[in-house]
Order: structure tokens, then sequence, then C-alpha cells
């Protein structure tokens, strides 16, 4: 299901950093920490392209994207097809208009952790993943920003692998890439972020639109 997929994206934060070619794994690792430790809510524009290995099939997504700590999202999808995936970190609501209905469960305990919520696995990188230069002999790519190569110290079905871009001077994470165990990937790119705004809880609710049908989530 794409929700599993789609919370996994990274955040786009400014935070003070070091910047320079002799920077080390140890510096980039320490600065993302420490912008994530603070950071208490995100919001963003977002494009993602979703690869299935098995169909060789790509497909494009556009949005905007709400999340706070304690698992709470909010994904506003517009194309392909519009949708809302909305978790208050306890229930779990997915409105597909077109087929005028609403799943509603259990929001999964896994929102509210690191594969769920970078908000409070980048906090702890170390805590949670495996961390290294994708390319140690060459650090940064062409642009000069850091890639790193990511392995969950507990691996999910819908989390096996993450690849960071990294700005090298506010230290924002630029691209993310999300592996599967089925070697399935989805990119996700963010533009017009916004940190600690003082998003409403209300955001993170859904109530259903007249006439929608409410449909368990399985």
């Amino acid at each position: 299901m794409k929700i599993f997929l789609t919370v996994l994206a990274l955040l786009v934060v400014a935070s003070p950093g070091l910047a320079g070619a002799d920077v080390s794994l140890d510096d980039v690792v320490r600065n993302l920490e420490a912008a994530y430790s603070q950071m208490s809510d995100f919001k963003a524009e977002f494009s993602q392209s979703a690869y299935n290995k098995s169909l060789n099939q790509t497909i494009p997504a556009q949005g905007t994207v709400y999340l706070k700590k304690g698992g709470k999202l909010r994904w506003e999808y517009v194309e392909p097809t519009p949708q809302e995936i909305v978790s208050d970190g306890k229930q779990l609501w997915v409105y597909t208009p077109t087929l005028n209905q609403v799943n509603v469960g259990p929001a999964p305990e896994a929102l509210a952790g690191p594969a769920g919520s970078f908000l409070a696995g980048l906090g702890k990188l170390r805590e949670h993943f495996g961390v290294r230069f994708m390319n140690p002999a060459q650090p940064t790519d062409r642009d000069g920003n850091y890639v790193l190569d990511l392995t969950p110290k507990q691996p999910l079905p819908t989390l096996s692998r993450l690849i960071l871009t990294v700005g090298p001077k506010q230290y924002e994470v630029k691209r993310a890439v999300v592996y599967d165990q089925f070697e399935n990937a989805v990119t996700m790119q963010f533009a017009r972020a916004a940190t600690n705004s003082g998003i409403p809880d209300k955001v993170f609710t859904f109530t259903p639109p007249k006439g929608v049908a409410t449909v368990p989530l399985r």
C-alpha cells in the first residue's frame, strides 16, 4: 500500500553546518542529527517517482506533505490520482475521492518510529541506521552534495536501504531514495519547505465528507 512507502520520505531542513571537502562522515552525521532533533513539524511540496521492479514501471506523483512528531502525518496527493493519507498517530485515514470512500484503521506503530517519521529517526541517525558515504573515495556528487548510504539496523519489508543527498552548507536533505526488500524504489524531492511553523493538530485528523463510504483499513 502506498502509505508504507511514502511516509518514509525525508524532510528538508535548514541548519548551521560545516562545509568543505574536509568534512568527515561523523561531521555530516552530527549536523543532520542536530538539525532533526530540534525539529517538531515540517511542511513541503513534494514530487515522487515510484519504481516497481517486477513490472519495470515508474509512476510519478506530487502533492503536499505535513509531518509532526508523534507519528502525525498528512499526505495530500494531487497527481496522478487525488488522495489524502492522514494520521493523528493513533488513527489512520486513507481517502480516495474517485472511489468516494475512506479507509479507516489503527495507525501502524511504525509511524511513530524512525521508519515512519524521520523527525524521530534522523535525530538519532546512528542509533537507527548503519551509515557510510555512498562512495567513500568521493563523498560528494558533481554538485558538491554529500551522498549517504543508510542501512536500517532493524530492516522492514518497506525499508531495506535509504540513499540521502545532503547539501554541504545548510545540510538540507535534497533527495531521498527509499528501497524496499523487493528492490522497488521511491525517490522523493521537496520544495518550499517550512519547519517548526506550529502546524495545529487538527491538520492531522480527518472528517469524511458527507456521503463518503467508510471502509475498514486492511
